[in-house]
Formats: structure tokens, sequence, C-alpha cells
């Protein structure tokens, strides 16, 4: 039971420490979709979208309203659209990724997901044909994300994929060019990529998922931030712990939200995603809660410890406040989403070699960095495959959102606006990979993998 404490501390949380419901995702199975035509599938998907989510966007403002929870963005997440669309004989995807974003406005929500290929041991041809589609389809679109999961622990890294999408990315940031490569900020590389993130951009309705499902991601940097106030030059011990019970509250208050809106549209409750999500605004940052630990700036010997600790006991505090915590669930570290790593970043303290090796203990990875524009699709795809590396070794989920803005150089910055923010464009290694990324093939998965 909640008593008046509880009540009142929560209260505290949503006025002055940015506390919210992130997202309600709702997944949709698009199976039922398919046709040869590639048309009639793409109306196919576009009606079942609008019939499913007719309703999600006015139930999630209801319950902001009714419980005073404020609830950040509503969205969409389908079956990877390689597989649903691998019916259609056309050679060209982009129709249905036009369907999917005439969904999404039609629906009201702020982002949908899906526009995915999963390509960790290979290639169909339909993912092929998706992944080809992948720039235009972003640079024609506002609400559309797409993934490409290219690793797992169990099968390795495809490095033809990580190649590819060295490519891929490249010239989605110059078909966006005039809008400092915004195309990229919809646009994630996995390894291990989970079937039940209801987080963008990488969001994807995965196969062993049900029909429709409701998960929810919460957030909370700031309550966090502000609980170490309290602790201020305990031992870790106590660190732990208040993070923990912060992360307990966090997490309740997602699950009362989903079953809610589980519950009003009669859709299965998935899960609660209880990661950190930081916004640009000045009190909701991931790097400042490393940094509340005892760094001087987020980036410095002792920030991979800190990350560490927290990451850890947000999960240990979450999975105690819900019986379905899924998703990524933990610290998440976007640049230009987060004011303490965009700082950071501009202090020459957080560079790419850094962060590299803070995901090796938080959720996700390289995440909304730009780079300077004529970095070459080869470094881009090595970065790409390091990543991978840590997550299959690991693992874990890790993933790769970068942006190579156009005509942009170390020094600079780009401007996207909202919750993606602006970011410091950032020094990359000069020294080639090309030779590297050439040889092709696949990296064998790790002798750990053999657990059957």
């Amino acid at each position: 039971m909640l008593n008046i404490s509880d009540v009142m501390q929560t209260v505290n949380m949503i006025d002055h420490q940015h506390l919210d419901i992130r997202t309600i995702t709702l997944g949709i199975s698009l199976y039922d979709c398919a046709d040869s035509n590639i048309s009639k599938c793409a109306r196919k998907i576009y009606d079942k979208i609008c019939r499913k989510a007719e309703h999600l966007v006015e139930t999630g403002n209801q319950i902001e309203i009714e419980y005073g929870i404020p609830i950040i963005n509503k969205r969409i997440s389908v079956t990877p659209i390689a597989q649903a669309a691998a019916a259609c004989e056309s050679n060209d995807y982009s129709l249905i990724g036009r369907a999917m974003n005439d969904a999404a406005k039609e629906c009201g929500v702020n982002f949908i997901g899906g526009y995915s290929a999963l390509v960790h041991k290979g290639f169909t041809e339909s993912d092929r044909k998706l992944i080809a589609s992948i720039p235009e389809t972003l640079a024609g679109t506002e609400l559309v994300c797409s993934s490409v999961n290219v690793a797992t622990t169990k099968a390795g890294i495809n490095m033809d994929a990580v190649a590819l999408m060295g490519t891929v990315i490249k010239r989605t940031a110059n078909l966006t060019a005039d809008r400092d490569g915004l195309g990229c900020a919809k646009l994630v590389v996995f390894a291990n990529a989970v079937e039940d993130n209801p987080f963008m951009a990488g969001a994807f309705h995965g196969s062993g998922e049900p029909e429709c499902v409701i998960n929810v991601g919460v957030s909370g940097p700031g309550v966090v931030w502000r609980a170490l106030q309290e602790v201020k030059g305990k031992s870790f011990d106590v660190v732990a712990e208040t993070v923990k019970r912060t992360a307990f509250r966090i997490t309740r208050m997602g699950q009362v939200v989903a079953n809610a809106a589980s519950e009003r549209l009669g859709i299965p409750f998935g899960i609660v995603d209880l990661s950190l999500a930081p916004t640009p605004a000045k009190g909701d940052s991931v790097a400042r809660i490393l940094e509340a630990m005892g760094l001087e700036i987020c980036g410095t010997h002792g920030t991979t410890a800190a990350l560490a600790l927290l990451n850890d006991a947000v999960k240990k505090g979450g999975v105690m406040a819900s019986g379905h915590v899924g998703g990524l669930s933990g610290a998440f570290i976007p640049v230009s989403e987060d004011e303490g790593m965009i700082h950071a970043v501009k202090s020459g303290v957080l560079n790419i070699e850094k962060l590299e090796a803070m995901t090796c203990v938080c959720s996700v990875g390289l995440d909304m960095i730009a780079v300077p524009g004529n970095t070459s699709a080869e470094t881009i795809s090595a970065i790409i495959a390091d990543e991978s590396a840590i997550g299959v070794i690991n693992n874990k989920t890790t993933a790769v959102r970068i942006i190579p803005a156009p005509n942009k150089n170390v020094g600079d910055s780009v401007e996207f606006g909202g919750l993606l923010g602006s970011a410091p464009v950032m020094r990359v290694n000069s020294a080639g990979s090309g030779e590297f990324i050439a040889r092709g093939g696949r990296i064998p998965a790790p002798i750990h993998s053999l657990r059957n």
C-alpha cells in the first residue's frame, strides 16, 4: 500500500525532478498483412495500424490527466518489415515506409518503429530490399524509425551486414543533409536486439510477441540525481541502496501506467523498461548522476565504474517493482540527448573511445553521436564492428546510432530539437580500417555461446 509520504514523494519527483513515463509503445504484429502486391500490403499495414492504435493516444492522455503523471510519448512498434513484406514482389519497400508514416500521423503518435531487418546470420532477399530502401525511406518520412540487427552472441557478427550499414548510414546522412543528417538519428544498428524494446529508434515487435502488446518505458535521471544529493560522502554501499530504492519507486509508477493502459485498451501488458533515459533538459542527465558520485566531470577516470554501479542498481531496484521487466533496462548514454554528456564532450574530457568503454557496462551503446561528415563508410562500419563485439562477447545488447553530419567538422554542432537535442561533432580516429571491413564474412560466435 502507498502511504501519504509515498504519494508526496512521487508528486515532488514529477514536479521538480523530471520524473515521467517516457513512452507507452503499442506493439502490433503485421504477419497477416502479407501480400505479393506491395500496394495491397501497404494498405493492409496502414489499415491494421490505424485500427489497433486508434485509441492509443487518447488513452495515454486520459491516464496522464487522471494520474497526474506526464507521459511524454505515445509510440507504435511493428513486426520487422523485412519479415512482414517478404511476400511482396516489388524491389522497393519505401511505399510501406510511407504507409507506416501515414498511419502514425493518423494515430497521432510521436514515432513508429519496425522498418527493420534481422541479419545477424545472413540476408534474405527481403532483408536486402529493406536495407537498400532505408536511406530514401528515412529521408522521405518524419515518424518512421529503422533498425538492423547485425550480430548476436549465438551467431557471431555478420561483417557483410556491418560493411553494408556503413554505406547505408552515409547515404542516409547525405539525403538529409539539409537537416544535419537527421535521418541517421532514426536508424540504429544492433547486436543482440531485444524483441520488446519500447524506446526509439530501435523498437520493433518481435516474432515471439503476441498479436498486440503494451510496453512502457520509464525514465527519471533527475530523480536519481536528487536522491544522491542526500548521500554525499557516503560509501558506495549506501549509493547503491539509494539508487535501488529510487529505481523501485520509478518502476512502480511505470507498472501502474502500464496496467491502466492495458486494461483500457484491452491489450495485454508486456513489460516495463526501467531505463534511465535522459533528455536535453538541465537536471535530467545520466552524466550528472555519475558526477554526483564524486567525479569532477563525466568521462574522467572512474566513470566506467560509476556507470556500472548505476546500471546494476537500477536493474536490482526495478525488478522488485514489476513482475515483467524487459526491453533494455538500465542507463542510456546518448550524447545529444543528455546535457551533461554534451558538456563533457565540449570540455574535451569525454571522447568516443571512453564512450565505447562505458558501453561495456550500460544499456545499449554508442548513441546519438555526431561525427564529421567526411568520416568514411568503412570507419563507421568499424565503429559498428567494435560495438557489436562488445555486445557479442558480453552477451548484452549494444547498438550504434551515429550521425556523420554533412559539411560539419570537429567542434561544430548539429541541431535536431526536441528529445533528440543537439550534439557537438566528435573526433574519430583518422587511421583507416578499410582492409579490415573489406574482408567480409562472419566473425564466429564466442565459445561461451555453446550453452545448449
